[in-house]
């Protein structure tokens, strides 16, 4: 059967913007206590106040600052039923003359502050006995991108991540998912150049999948879902196949396509993100 939204928490990091954004907004819908997390507090505020939530500071790549977030959820708003680790940032390039503060923020955006998220939720959870953390990768969790290559690195981790972790959550009644979505329209894709026959999705569509996850736990969650059988047969094909689909999808074409001067202002607020959210 599957589980009702109404009257759950949800915790959502970097949920003030993008995916974030539209994740917090489907659950206070169906009636759950949302709480958002973000650096830029004054600007999670407002979104929260806006859209009917909650939005205390949060700087995913500080453990502390991680467990400070969690316990404020458990102390305000009620034990965590579900934790949205959605915070994710991007930078498209060469890897070879990506600047070492780009390669280690990514790094630390995405696969350590997942790695800090996942570590500050699941101690009340276990102890319960119940609970659920979802994981937002990407699709380039599954399929290293060229352009961005750090990205798709950190992602990677983050899928190996999960996959261990389920293994040592058998039995505690929490549940984990990874949602694996191609990408959406974005601040974090500003710019990005489309691939052949894959959609562009918006927030919502992504926030709706993350909903019918929490209503019903499984582990892949692809969107859309059609992707699912599409990826996992490229890891059956000989190498210089797999490499003739990337040509045919255009998915080696990215430095290629992309605006970069579309991606200026997002790229721009990175540079300070020790004061703005790590937000999709």
């Amino acid at each position: 059967m599957p589980e009702a939204i109404r009257n759950k928490v949800v915790a959502i990091t970097g949920g003030s913007r993008g995916i974030g954004r539209a994740t917090a907004e489907a659950f206070v819908r169906e009636g759950a206590t949302v709480v958002i997390g973000a650096r830029d507090h004054d600007y999670a505020a407002c979104v929260a106040t806006g859209i009917g939530a909650r939005a205390y500071p949060l700087d995913v790549t500080d453990p502390a600052s991680t467990r400070q977030f969690c316990d404020r959820v458990e102390a305000e708003a009620g034990a965590m039923d579900i934790f949205v680790n959605n915070a994710g940032e991007m930078i498209v390039g060469s890897f070879e003359e990506e600047a070492d503060d780009d390669t280690a923020h990514q790094v630390g955006v995405n696969l350590l502050g997942t790695v800090n998220g996942m570590k500050a939720a699941l101690g009340p959870m276990r102890a319960r006995g119940r609970g659920h953390i979802i994981n937002m990768v990407s699709a380039v969790g599954m399929v290293g991108l060229p352009g961005c290559a750090t990205y798709s690195a950190a992602k990677h981790g983050v899928v190996g991540l999960s996959e261990a972790v389920r293994g040592e959550l058998r039995g505690s009644g929490v549940d984990l998912s990874v949602v694996l979505p191609v990408p959406a329209r974005t601040e974090l894709t500003s710019g990005v150049g489309k691939g052949r026959f894959v959609p562009l999705l918006t927030p919502q569509d992504i926030a709706e999948a993350v909903l019918r996850t929490a209503r019903r736990p499984r582990y892949n969650v692809f969107v859309p879902a059609w992707t699912n059988p599409v990826t996992r047969s490229l890891f059956l094909l000989p190498q210089p196949w797999r490499d003739a689909m990337g040509r045919l999808l255009k998915a080696d074409q990215l430095l290629r396509t992309t605006d970069f001067r579309a991606r200026t202002a997002y790229e721009a607020r990175l540079k300070v993100s020790t004061a703005e959210g790590s937000d999709r």
